[in-house]
């Protein structure tokens, strides 16, 4: 059986993310041979990405934000996504996709943990590299797990067994997922070997660790009572990343433009190439021509450009009104839609997200933009809720991340530091305005304590915090006897 799994890791391990990754056969692997040498290492990293990106390319969204106040119906029956933005989930019909891609992910990693150390390379250097982006690929996704969940099992070798000890764990607690976390991280910023950028950076990377690194000392300092310490910690990562090669770009459009990928604001993508992967959930988000309406004008005929995917789900209102007509992250975020009624007259018809529209050839438009994890304008306003938090002026990352945004009418909407309450509120609406659409929404709303404020769906039910998590799918259940339910999804 051990061999058997391992062939079939073999075989998930010829896809692969870009050229960086590519699995390249050096030599005849088969069950037996594999994990003997360093292009056996190599092809596991290839694999580890591409499942990574088959997470992403959905349920890293519906985690991360679908729940926001960000979206809402489109023309079409926005379906099984409804549940999210209602936020009506349950353990049945609607739990929300289950954690299973993830635990791929880890079974990857953790190979990868296990036998590469023992494994000879020409360069010890790219051993270390790779072991720390291991390290870091699992932290993220553990991450991802426990703001999800809460606490769920920590399974930390590989399943190369049908061991019931090894494959049937309990849930661990919150404490235990944020010690292995930041225990995980330690050890990729310590294996790191130069503090530096993959090419088109489409791989973890120390700049990156140091990213997530922050993300998750916040999460520690208001959602853990971590306090200074933790938001000290928080600031030191974020600060690290800013003395990398990154930048701000000058044109908000071009950090997401199909042919300007791995630009200088990026810190880590997931790259999505032709030929490698489909189309990602950006193409649930846009619309047909032939679903257009009479009517429509020409300057929003211009910004569609010839239309594609399904308008599943669109930008809800809630979102839309909030952003002032001077605000350049505008049309590259969203567009609304207006036909004419009977009396000519111009009727809203619904909205498209605009930030990831792909790129236009003979089969139509394609989504394949790369799905950005952490980007240097995520940063800079993490270091203001990091300094706002400590009772520090915030105001400078505030207003770099502003000057791009409004140009010439910056001193409008230039930002001045009030009270800390006030300051959290103009950094939680600056990201909005900034990453929608980036699968952050939910968790930033949930960091900040304001989720029952700001989702309309939540209004009529502030204190029920078991709302918080996601149910565990009747799916998930079943395969484990020794999981528990969330609160409330009993």
């Amino acid at each position: 059986m051990k061999n058997n799994l391992i062939a079939l890791l073999f075989i998930s391990l010829l896809c692969s993310c870009d050229k960086e990754l590519d699995v390249k056969p050096d030599s005849q692997i088969t069950a037996t041979s594999f994990w003997t040498t360093q292009e056996d290492v190599t092809g596991a990293r290839s694999g580890m990405y591409a499942r990574f990106r088959s997470f992403t390319d959905f349920n890293l969204y519906y985690l991360g934000e679908s729940r926001s106040e960000i979206m809402g119906t489109g023309i079409l029956n926005a379906d099984f996504r409804i549940p999210y933005f209602q936020n009506r989930l349950n353990k049945i019909t609607a739990p929300g996709p289950d954690w299973g891609s993830i635990y791929t992910v880890i079974h990857d990693i953790n190979l990868i943990l296990k036998y590469a150390p023992g494994i000879a390379f020409t360069s010890e250097s790219n051993k270390n590299n790779i072991l720390a982006e291991a390290y870091t690929m699992r932290a993220f996704l553990y991450f991802v797990l426990v703001r999800t969940w809460g606490g769920t099992p920590l399974l930390l070798d590989p399943t190369e067994s049908f061991d019931p000890a090894t494959i049937y764990k309990p849930r661990a607690s919150e404490d235990e997922m944020f010690k292995l976390i930041t225990d995980d991280l330690a050890k990729a910023l310590e294996l790191f070997p130069v503090n530096t950028y993959p090419t088109k950076r489409g791989a973890w990377s120390k700049p990156a660790a140091n990213a997530l690194k922050g993300d998750v000392y916040l999460w520690i300092a208001k959602r853990r009572n971590g306090g200074e310490s933790a938001l000290n910690t928080a600031l030191a990562a974020l600060q690290e990343v800013q003395k990398t090669d990154v930048a701000l770009l000058p044109n908000f459009a071009d950090v997401f433009s199909y042919t300007n990928k791995g630009n200088k604001e990026i810190v880590f993508a997931v790259r999505y190439q032709d030929l490698e992967a489909v189309n990602n959930y950006s193409g649930d988000m846009y619309i047909r021509d032939s679903d257009l309406p009479p009517g429509v004008d020409a300057e929003t005929l211009k910004k569609i450009g010839l239309g594609g995917g399904m308008n599943w789900w669109a930008p809800s209102e809630t979102m839309r009104k909030q952003f002032t007509a001077d605000d350049k992250r505008k049309d590259k975020s969203f567009v609304e839609i207006y036909g004419k009624n009977a009396q000519g007259n111009p009727t809203f018809y619904t909205s498209i997200m605009t930030k990831f529209s792909g790129f236009i050839d003979a089969n139509g438009r394609r989504f394949l933009d790369d799905i950005i994890i952490y980007r240097y304008a995520d940063i800079l306003l993490m270091i203001a809720e990091a300094k706002n938090a400590l009772g520090q002026d915030p105001s400078a990352e505030i207003n770099l991340v502003r000057q791009r945004a409004y140009g010439d009418q910056f001193e409008k909407h230039k930002f001045v530091s009030t009270s800390k309450t006030a300051n959290d509120d103009e950094i939680l609406r600056e990201r909005l305005f900034e990453l929608a659409f980036e699968g952050k929404r939910w968790w930033d709303l949930v960091r900040f304590n304001k989720a029952f404020d700001l989702v309309p769906s939540l209004a009529d039910r502030k204190g029920q915090t078991n709302l918080l998590l996601f149910p565990l799918s009747e799916t998930v259940m079943s395969r484990n006897s020794k999981l528990i339910q969330n609160p409330g999804y009993e």
